[in-house]
């Protein structure tokens, strides 16, 4: 029994060796299957597996192209914003400048209008500064992502920019309105002006249009004005200050001053009265003022002396033609200082006061004549009191 047994352990125990041969075997047999089924596998579907990676692929570099282009657009988006505005800004900075030089020509031509500007000086406004553009840097060009980093702060700059030429632009704006308004009240004060001297000489019967003056050789292309406000302000207050200066020297040269310092006495009045020799009514043709024997007698506008002697009833006389048919006598003088032929301005002393030719006593007569004809000095004499002399 025991030797039957120990024979089948022995049978048993050698045939261990082969059992895992089999078991290596069949696991070379699976591996070798499944790679066959996967080359094969591979072999079958390597086509399709090779088209899916490719299209991946393509899909990719379609996104990613696509996305650069979209930034692309971006950039040159950027860039022809960045270009318009910087246009924009210089453009309205090239307005500014220019118009800045206009106001300071316009008000070298306030300036201009002397006499009638001075009283207005208070009126005529500061040129604003407008600043000169800086030199422009140049730049790399931003990537869009730099420009998307910097887009608040870019569109805050801007703004700021903008909004400073904008106040610049209202700046010159209230000044050339201002300009208008300066230019507008020289005109109106011109006016007035002018009026008053128009008034005055109208008081002595006279008209300006006899002083107006012919102009001759004249001539040119017409080269209108334009329709801005300051032009037109400027135009008129121009013609305005032409009239109030040509009517200042017409005033100018009628006998409106005083023959006699110091307050005036008349004795006796222009027209009709009674003769003191004859006693009978005769035609004064002057008026006669108190003044003591010497003193100076002055000429009441400038003119040319055409008489300086004796002339009978008028005794010594000095005679000043003015210019257009006005002419001055003062007569009854004692002594004459100036000559016949001689030019003599307002104030100027052509002779002194005495008693000498028809007279009952030292006094002047004082004679204005237009045309040849007698006219009231006292015409003359009230318009010119409401008058300030220079001398």
């Amino acid at each position: 029994m025991t030797s039957t047994v120990r024979a089948g352990i022995r049978a048993g125990l050698s045939l261990f060796p082969h059992r895992h041969l089999v078991v290596a075997l069949g696991l070379g047999l699976a591996v070798s299957t499944l790679w066959a089924a996967a080359a094969s596998y591979y072999l079958v579907f390597h086509d399709e597996v090779l088209a899916r990676f490719v299209s991946r692929q393509s899909a990719m570099q379609f996104a990613y192209e696509e996305r650069l282009g979209i930034l692309q657009r971006a950039l040159d988006r950027s860039a022809a914003e960045s270009v318009a505005a910087r246009g924009n800004v210089e453009s309205r900075l090239a307005a500014l400048i220019e118009r800045q030089a206009l106001i300071e020509k316009r008000q070298g031509l306030l300036s201009g209008f002397g006499a009638a500007a001075a009283g207005l000086d208070g009126l005529l406004p500061a040129p604003v500064p407008v600043a000169q553009p800086a030199p422009r840097v140049q730049k790399p060009f931003p990537t869009p992502e730099l420009r998307m980093r910097g887009e608040d702060r870019a569109e805050e700059a801007g703004r700021d920019t903008a909004g400073r030429l904008s106040r610049l632009e209202d700046a010159l704006h209230r000044v050339a309105e201002s300009q208008s308004r300066a230019v507008a009240g020289i005109g109106l004060q011109a006016a007035r002006s002018a009026e008053r001297f128009r008034d005055l000489i109208a008081r002595t019967g006279l008209s300006h249009a006899r002083f107006d003056a012919q102009p001759s050789g004249v001539g040119g292309p017409l080269v209108p004005l334009g329709s801005d406000a300051f032009e037109s302000a400027l135009a008129d207050a121009q013609r305005q200050i032409d009239e109030e200066t040509h009517l200042r020297r017409v005033a100018a040269a009628l006998p409106f001053r005083q023959p006699l310092p110091g307050e005036l006495t008349f004795t006796s009045s222009f027209g009709a009265r009674l003769d003191p020799f004859t006693r009978g009514y005769a035609l004064h043709t002057g008026v006669d003022m108190r003044a003591e024997t010497g003193a100076p007698v002055q000429a009441t506008a400038a003119g040319r002396v055409t008489a300086a002697e004796h002339a009978g009833g008028y005794g010594t006389m000095v005679e000043v033609d003015h210019g257009r048919g006005l002419v001055t006598r003062y007569a009854h003088l004692s002594g004459t200082a100036v000559a016949v032929g001689q030019r003599v301005e307002a104030g100027a002393v052509v002779g002194f006061a005495g008693s000498t030719g028809r007279s009952t006593g030292s006094h002047l007569h004082y004679e204005t004549r237009i045309d040849g004809e007698p006219v009231d000095p006292q015409r003359f004499l009230r318009a010119g009191a409401q008058l300030v002399f220079a001398d």
